[in-house]
């Protein structure tokens, strides 16, 4: 099989960032998380370092709900039925993004915490 060239690859991976935003309802929720963090960075006046920290857990999250989207709907196709080792598959991808997320709740409280109560 051919590969693509590099423009159809691009467009294939904005495609799917596209059909994420379209029907993933958690990924829309994280995507106005980011763009809260790029509008803090800006009016908060944040370092370069914080502004790091913000944009790295941020897209983390994004990231992480990527894939666990992408592993739940393999699950799907693989066993369209209830399956209680796809349910244990799900879960712990699930749990990455949770984990994921609470990890840049607390890079948000320590960086945020100096900009809005000193």
């Amino acid at each position: 099989m051919r590969k693509p060239p590099i423009h159809k690859s691009f467009l294939n991976a904005f495609r799917g960032v596209f059909l994420m935003l379209k029907n993933e309802r958690n990924f829309q929720i994280e995507l106005l998380a980011f763009f809260i963090n790029l509008f803090l960075i800006f009016y908060l006046k944040l370092s370069t370092i914080d502004t790091i920290f913000i944009l790295l857990v941020s897209s983390g999250v994004l990231i992480s709900e990527i894939f666990n989207t992408a592993i739940e709907k393999i699950c799907d196709i693989v066993q369209p039925e209830f399956d209680q080792r796809i349910g244990f598959i799900k879960d712990i991808s699930a749990g990455a993004v949770v984990l994921m997320t609470l990890l840049s709740v607390v890079v948000g409280i320590l960086v945020y915490w100096k900009y809005i109560f000193t």
